[in-house]
């Protein structure tokens, strides 16, 4: 996979195959370590498969809100059945029918969808959604019924269900087992914008799912200041989430604002001033010098040049988890001080 440069690439989509939501999607927390929904309070369930966590209430009242838009469904003439035209796509997931006596979706336990709108509410069981990093539990084995599912999802995850293209033909179990995305379907992709701090240019990397981490990947909790935006206060790294769309910007330095490379939305970043108290000593030297600390060691030149060599398919997980935290030291990093002097004898 080549990386894109933003910059130079107004048009960029990091989801070529799917469509932005028309309305922003709340049954999915920004904090994996949340188990009650914040929008609605009830419990978060968790998926068949990956263990991630949604909130079926909000999830129905999404799949409700889309469907009362008439603008988006066709009719099938033979059944009077209301479907979504496959084209209007905003979420990647697989999904099964509980009720095998429903009919009013052709959807069954021996067929993996992906458009969660085609399924009766009451018969809906998510196995995992695409856009959020998912990880493998060897416990999937130990249950007969859900090891059968798994193994199916795994057969139909040789090939890209948004393009088509093969993307593992061998027969190495761990890699058939791994959460992947498809490199031509889900892109990677970087730029640079002005640090509204030290007026210098800061990295940030457009990355194609919603990265719902609790963690730094300086091993710090991140400090959550909305539902779609988080931060590390030792680091200074900023992801910003999409909820249209799903995606996450990471911001390797302290700006205003930032903007969905697919929407084009724009998000005004929110950060207290005496948070950044730390790093802003009013004298630009040493500014510049307490934020080239934390960023140069997380070499992300190093971090996109690395994201080049991928072909077929990525593991999400490893992009982050193993190409960042691995060029991030855990230890606390230099922080400014103020004081002032009280009773000077000369």
């Amino acid at each position: 996979m080549e990386l894109i440069n933003v910059n130079q690439e107004n048009s960029f989509n990091p989801t070529p195959k799917l469509k932005s939501s028309p309305i922003p999607i709340f049954f999915v927390s920004f904090n994996g370590d949340d188990n009650i929904c914040i929008h609605c309070g009830e419990k978060y369930t968790m998926t068949l498969i990956y263990e991630q966590k949604y909130c079926k209430k909000c999830l129905s009242n999404y799949l409700t809100n889309m469907d009362n838009d008439s603008s988006k469904h066709k009719t099938d003439t033979r059944s009077g059945t209301v479907i979504i035209d496959n084209i209007n796509m905003y979420l990647d997931v697989y999904l099964l029918k509980k009720d095998l006596e429903c009919s009013k979706y052709e959807i069954s336990e021996t067929k993996v969808s992906q458009n969660i709108q085609e399924c009766c509410r009451n018969c809906l069981i998510i196995l995992f959604f695409k856009q959020i990093i998912g990880r493998y539990h060897n416990f999937y084995y130990n249950y007969q019924d859900l090891s059968t599912k798994y193994k199916n999802v795994i057969e139909s995850e040789r090939y890209c269900k948004l393009c088509g293209k093969l993307l593992y033909q061998g027969t190495d179990h761990y890699i058939m087992r791994e959460f992947k995305l498809c490199s031509n379907c889900y892109l990677i992709s970087s730029g640079c914008i002005e640090s509204t701090l030290t007026k210098k240019v800061i990295s940030i990397v457009y990355l194609p799912w919603w990265e719902n981490t609790s963690d730094c990947y300086c091993y710090e909790k991140l400090v959550f200041t909305s539902n779609c935006q988080k931060y590390c206060e030792n680091c200074f790294i900023f992801l910003i989430g999409c909820r249209y769309c799903l995606t996450t910007n990471i911001i390797f330095g302290i700006t205003n604002q930032s903007q969905c490379k697919k929407c084009k939305r724009v998000s005004i970043i929110i950060l207290e001033n005496k948070k950044i108290i730390s790093i802003n000593s009013g004298n630009n030297v040493l500014d510049d010098f307490l934020i080239s600390i934390r960023h140069d060691q997380l070499k992300i030149a190093k971090f996109a040049n690395d994201l080049k060599n991928i072909d077929k398919y990525f593991v999400p997980s490893k992009i982050c988890d193993y190409s960042l935290c691995g060029k991030v030291f855990s230890e606390k990093l230099m922080k400014y001080i103020p004081y002032h002097i009280l009773n000077l004898q000369m």
